[in-house]
């Protein structure tokens, strides 16, 4: 039996959280999975699992080895994978995390348009807030929301992002003018939680320089859809993503403030582990989306 065939063994084992779940899986009996693990450990001379009746779990040497080697079978399935492109079809599993405001939003049709022109592709989407860690928790790609910072990470941008500022009208006859971001600190807004300084909006100066303003008022949530109904509802003032904000802003129903103030650094972005051999079906979900954002801008 040789050694790759051992390694799958053991991650499938370790991605099931157990034999029997393993076994089920992939279609083979646990009693097998169990010898092929144990020749492993033999192999390399330290003991991968900690086992009792009822559970496992890894021990410190289980989890490196559980990481690099699940790299390296991802680079040497992604490298059948590239030769295998130009003679078969496009097949697979594909898992992405994507923030939960782009999945509620229109622009998450995008996923969906992808899995109807690829039917063969098993797309599983995680819909999260957090910026998931690709490597160590199995995603082959995300979709991120977010000003790009330096990372070992590759990206390319799908689209610009900017928040609005914006109330109801009825709130803003209310308040009367806000004219500097400044004043925001003295009236009611609208707090969505997802934001990473989601209480202390930024803004930028006319002259270039950044800065912040800390806000409060009567509800937080995290969620911009319902951001957005409260500040329709007169609430207060929310910090609404545009994609979100546009058609609202379109039908009168909210009003965009402080315009010349917003900050224009952030972007969205598919994001995706650096590998020497990117699988054919990552290259495809990308090309789509980037083609699919720039017909949809034009239209």
């Amino acid at each position: 039996m040789d050694t790759l065939t051992r390694i799958r063994a053991f991650i499938d084992v370790v991605d099931a959280e157990g034999f029997s779940a393993a076994a089920r899986r992939i279609g083979r009996s646990k009693a097998l999975l169990s010898k092929y693990v144990r020749e492993l450990e033999d192999e390399l001379g330290a003991l991968l699992l900690n086992r009792t009746t009822r559970q496992f779990s890894l021990t410190e040497a289980g989890h490196v080895y559980y990481r690099t080697a699940s790299e390296i079978l991802k680079e040497i399935d992604n490298l059948a994978d590239l030769v295998r492109a130009g003679n078969a079809d496009l097949k697979g599993r594909l898992r992405v995390s994507a923030p939960r405001t782009f999945i509620d939003a229109e622009i998450g049709q995008s996923l969906i348009d992808f899995a109807k022109a690829h039917p063969e592709v098993s797309l599983e989407i995680i819909s999260d807030d957090r910026f998931v860690d690709l490597i160590e928790e199995g995603f082959d790609m995300a979709i991120r929301i977010t000003k790009l910072e330096d990372s070992t990470l590759i990206a390319r941008k799908l689209d610009d992002f900017r928040l609005h500022i914006c109330a109801s009208p009825a709130f803003l006859e209310k308040s009367g003018p806000i004219g500097h971001p400044s004043e925001l600190s003295r009236h009611a807004c609208i707090i969505d939680t997802n934001g990473r300084s989601y209480s202390n909006w930024r803004f930028v100066e006319k002259d270039g320089s950044g800065f912040s303003v800390p806000v409060g008022g009567p509800i937080e949530v995290n969620s911009p859809l319902a951001a957005v109904r409260a500040a329709v509802s007169g609430l207060g003032i929310a910090a609404v993503p545009d994609f979100i904000a546009r058609p609202k802003i379109a039908a009168g129903t909210l009003v965009p403030i402080l315009e010349d103030y917003l900050t224009t650094d952030r972007g969205i972005y598919a994001i995706y582990p650096h590998r020497r051999y990117l699988p054919t079906k990552v290259r495809t979900l990308v090309d789509f989306l980037h083609a699919w954002f720039r017909r949809n801008a034009e239209n």
